[in-house]
């Protein structure tokens, strides 16, 4: 064993290492579902779900993605997102139409409504902001380390 991992073994001892509280995975699922709960009743208001929110989000960073590029933006696959994007669509939220250079690619773009919700969509961003109690540097550290800890497990 390196001294690296005497290290690690000593700061953790055999009971401690197992316990719920200490696990990096059980920390992260937790937020995960507190945001879901924060963010449900403030995207209720606009009959979306969390992952049609950040379909939207996408698209208002690029319009007109096909649904691959969306699936690969936020890690979805087709079979997940094509049901989703009909909802959006059924809600008047984005359109669908297939690619006439390549039939077998749809894209997706955001309707007049979809691009108007954007608007509101700062909204969200400040009661989310409220509700994590971070200032603006503390999110972004942690989205920074979220990130690098998604990267290292990637």
């Amino acid at each position: 064993m390196t001294n690296d991992q005497d290290m690690r073994k000593d700061d953790l001892k055999e009971g401690d290492a197992l316990a719920l509280g200490q696990q990096l995975c059980f920390a992260v699922y937790s937020v995960a579902h507190a945001f879901n709960r924060t963010y449900k009743p403030l995207l209720e208001k606009f009959g979306l779900t969390y992952p049609q929110y950040l379909v939207l989000l996408a698209l208002w960073q690029q319009d007109r993605m096909t649904v691959k590029g969306i699936g690969e933006e936020l890690g979805l696959d087709s079979g997940t997102l094509s049901p989703l994007l009909k909802r959006l669509e059924t809600a008047g939220f984005v359109s669908r139409i297939r690619d006439k250079g390549d039939e077998r690619q749809v894209i997706v773009t955001l309707t007049p409504k979809g691009q108007a919700l954007k608007t509101d969509a700062f909204g969200i961003l400040t009661e989310i902001g409220k509700a994590t109690g971070c200032s603006m540097a503390e999110a972004a550290a942690l989205r920074s380390a979220l990130h690098g800890l998604s990267n290292h497990l990637g």
